[in-house]
């Protein structure tokens, strides 16, 4: 199966290349770079071996630099190498991590790019954040004897029926892993179900419940809510196709409610920015962009999040959180960025990518969960108007994320005892 793994993959190379020229046109950093898509990345100057970490993009970055703050604490004289696949994600490694660390694209999946790419970056270890299986990648890591960890490894019900269907190919991938750190126990059994080694296979908690909030970081936040008064502020966050129209429905019957209320509304990907605009426009205004720096005034009923690397800050602005990628079927996103803000938690009932952390919020009366626009404008209406049901849920949230931090240092640890017997 692997040799016809190979050939798809040669064939499908145009199509790749084509669909990169495609989403060119709105970022122009698709078409950018492209050598080290293939395999020739310019050389790393520093030839000390770098810890490498992979994060496909913005989510997984964002737990990523978690992770490597507390590596660069443990081994300050490691340099450390961060691969994406997108240019979004490039540009949130630059955000958070700056010159810290050096970025490179990850090559196609192809056994000459990777191997190119892997002879050229001198490593010791790698992390994968996340569900990253790349046959190719792996195998050639396995063969140069470099480690790797699946760090903060989750596998959908969806993404496991897809995978069930490439079990033979997925098996021997996943047998040329150090390890797999597991979210959460079902992910754990998952992972194993397709063929991981149990004994390589550990729940080591979810990486996101230890975030922190710099106090820059929240002084930004709280000097935007106070230039925006005393109206009530919410936010509909990393919202996908099909579900702002819907987040717009529900800030209609928040305005017949709180006429002053004004819907922070931030789309989850860049290229979508002027499509939301557009329908914000056509749903009865124009909406303040705050790209343009602009704080909108009482007239602006929506205030479009078209910046980038601000989602976190921006959940300080807001009294009430919709966490988006629920209304619609793909899968929701992180609900424990607000939570950390003590802001409570608004969400569709599509939460599968983050079930375990849904399901620990619900039994801790921590998340309000809503099937349409019309339960998300109703649930939003009370609790802008209830500062006691808001103070309730967000306690309730926060006593969670509180209860299940130590991911990080868990991971930490494993894979320093991973890079030992490696050697």
């Amino acid at each position: 199966m692997h040799a016809l793994y190979n050939l798809l993959i040669h064939l499908l190379l145009p199509i790749f290349l084509l669909r990169l020229l495609w989403r060119s046109r709105r970022n122009p950093a698709y078409r950018q770079r492209w050598g080290e898509r293939l395999g020739f990345p310019e050389p790393l100057r520093d030839k000390r071996r770098h810890l490498w970490v992979h994060a496909v993009s913005v989510g997984e970055v964002v737990a990523a630099a978690q992770l490597i703050r507390a590596w660069r604490q443990r081994h300050p004289e490691q340099p450390i190498l961060v691969t994406t696949t997108t240019p979004t994600g490039a540009d949130e490694v630059v955000r958070r991590l700056g010159n810290e660390v050096i970025h490179r694209y990850l090559p196609f999946d192809l056994p000459g790019a990777v191997g190119r790419f892997i002879e050229r970056m001198p490593v010791d270890r790698l992390l994968v954040m996340e569900t990253e299986l790349w046959p190719n990648l792996y195998r050639a890591c396995h063969a140069r004897g470099i480690p790797i960890l699946l760090v903060n490894a989750r596998l959908s019900p969806r993404s496991f029926r897809g995978y069930q269907r490439l079990r033979p190919l997925v098996q021997r991938t996943l047998g040329w892993l150090e390890g797999v750190a597991a979210r959460g126990q079902e992910d754990a059994d998952r992972f194993v179900a397709l063929g991981a080694s149990p004994d390589r296979v550990r729940v080591t908690g979810n990486i996101k419940y230890d975030l922190t909030l710099s106090a820059p970081l929240r002084e930004q936040a709280r000097a935007l809510r106070d230039a925006l008064g005393a109206r009530p502020v919410w936010i509909a966050a990393s919202t996908h196709p099909g579900e702002d129209e819907q987040v717009l429905k529900a800030h209609a019957l928040v305005r017949q409610a709180l006429p002053d209320a004004l819907l922070i509304l931030v789309p989850r990907h860049p290229e979508r920015f002027e499509t939301v605009a557009r329908l914000c426009r056509e749903a009865g205004g124009d909406p303040a962009r705050r790209s343009r720096g602009v704080v909108p005034d009482g007239s602006q009923a929506v205030w479009l999040g078209d910046s980038m690397g601000e989602l976190l800050m921006l959940y300080g602005v807001a009294d009430v959180a919709f966490v988006g990628g629920s209304l619609v079927p793909t899968g929701g996103h992180n609900p424990l960025e607000p939570a950390a803000h003590g802001v409570p938690v608004v969400t569709g009932p599509e939460v599968f990518n983050f079930s375990e952390v849904f399901a620990a919020l619900s039994g801790a009366g921590g998340v309000c969960q809503v099937e349409d626009a019309d339960a998300l404008g109703q649930v939003v209406v009370r609790l802008l108007d209830s500062g006691k049901d808001r103070d309730a849920l967000s306690a309730a949230a926060k006593q969670v994320l509180e209860s299940n931090r130590g991911a990080v240092a868990r991971v930490l640890d494993w894979a320093e005892a991973m890079a030992l017997r490696s050697r």
